[in-house]
């Protein structure tokens, strides 16, 4: 039988907030903390407080939209010597820092380590944009962190330009993601993409390239900014380092309670209406939420990004958990201007998934599953879709002022797609 503690931290103070007792991912179930119902807030919208206990199926789907995804997980599960389908064994190895305000202890192997962050040398960093999934999946378990996604991606904590390994239950401040293998200029159309977003208005995570010798793919890594962490508020340090708090963040898939397996829409499963209907629902500011949600699912169709599926969306909470809004925007990526990938969107808009088949008219055909007027509606996409080209062109020419030669040909690319 395993027991894995689950923590939360609310305004800077962790409170133990329940337990996952299962022998295996089939029979696993969560309880909250008597004493947590009494002072606490939800962990999820799809795990409301309750006296009992919560299905296998609602437990997994929460707690294992905590960890990696693919290619990523297959590889730690390797490294841990662990079945890839047992959540529990890998959550019990990676999620002493996840994603959010979350923190998971196995009760047989309670922490005895001390939390403390380890500079990283130029060489390190260099081999961490070399060596892509190879080098990250071995800091990820020896840092114990759990992040999401099927790329090959690190937690560091970033000061004064220099980088450090949080070790122990030690936060970082940042997410650090490899060039892809196969998809050439990978991290420059992320980069291209959220600034190309910023500009049109679309809130967006903050993004830098780190160049780790020239500026080829092997050499350069993308950093995000932890929307999810806090540092300007900290209040305490870690080996002379400020400690960033913790701020509570849930995926679309998670709030809604859908397998982070069912991420793609498949026929007829209406996750347009759903998450708009999931935004009214949450959000403390659902009309100005709604307009964001609507903008980034017109972004990604103008740029093309098939791969925009709903754990690519978040909540993220106030301090206090009692009130959420949409998480800035994250993960943009131009994913047809490559030859390996599908056509098809990840989220259907009035029912069509093909993305050459989806244009204004389609969006504003799904109005009554947006909730949003076809007038409002029509108008985003179209002042979307005018500024796009100029938006993209300042921001390839911001990156090729900084070295990145590459930015305007994708930029070229991407626009090529809308004719």
């Amino acid at each position: 039988m395993r027991e894995l503690k689950v923590y939360i931290e609310i305004q800077g103070h962790e409170l133990y907030a329940g337990i996952i007792i299962g022998n295996d991912p089939t029979d696993a179930v969560f309880t909250y903390n008597e004493a947590y119902l009494s002072k606490g807030e939800p962990l999820s919208v799809s795990l409301p407080f309750q006296p009992g206990q919560f299905t296998p199926a609602a437990t997994r789907c929460f707690f294992e939209g905590l960890l990696p995804e693919g290619f990523s997980r297959k590889s730690v599960a390797r490294w841990m010597h662990a079945d890839e389908n047992d959540y529990l064994t890998i959550l019990a190895g990676l999620g002493k820092e996840c994603l959010g305000a979350i923190r998971i202890e196995d009760a047989a192997d309670p922490i005895i380590n001390h939390p403390s962050y380890e500079e990283l040398s130029l060489d390190q960093v260099k081999r961490l944009a070399a060596e892509g999934a190879t080098k990250s999946t071995e800091l990820l378990v020896r840092s114990h962190l759990s992040l999401t996604g099927a790329s090959g991606k690190v937690g560091l904590y970033l000061h004064e330009g220099k980088w450090y390994q949080p070790l122990g239950t030690a936060p970082s401040t940042h997410i650090v993601k490899q060039s892809h293998v196969r998809l050439q200029h990978i991290v420059e159309n992320e980069r291209l993409a959220l600034l190309t977003a910023s500009g049109l208005g679309i809130p967006t995570i903050k993004s830098f390239i780190v160049n780790a010798d020239s500026f080829r793919d092997s050499d350069i890594l993308l950093a995000t900014e932890r929307y999810d962490r806090d540092l300007s508020n900290s209040v305490g340090e870690i080996n002379g380092l400020s400690c960033p708090l913790r701020l509570h963040q849930e995926d679309f898939a998670q709030a809604m309670g859908i397998p982070g397996s069912e991420k793609y829409e498949r026929a007829g499963d209406g996750y347009l209406g759903r998450i708009f209907r999931l935004v009214r629902n949450v959000s403390a500011d659902p009309l100005q939420d709604q307009q964001r949600l609507l903008d980034i699912l017109i972004f990604d169709k103008l740029i093309g990004n098939t791969d925009n599926h709903i754990k690519n969306l978040s909540f993220l909470y106030a301090p206090d958990l009692r009130s959420a809004r949409l998480a800035p925007a994250y993960d943009l990526v131009s994913t047809l201007i490559y030859k390996e990938s599908t056509a098809d969107m990840s989220i259907a808009i009035a029912g069509e998934l093909r993305w050459d088949r989806i244009t204004k008219d389609t969006f504003v055909e799904a109005n009554r599953e947006i909730g949003l007027s076809k007038k409002f509606i029509a108008r985003e996409y179209e002042r979307l879709a005018v500024g796009l080209p100029s938006a993209i062109q300042e921001a390839a020419a911001r990156m090729e002022a900084e070295g990145f030669m590459n930015a305007p040909g994708i930029a070229q690319k991407v626009l090529e797609l809308q004719r």
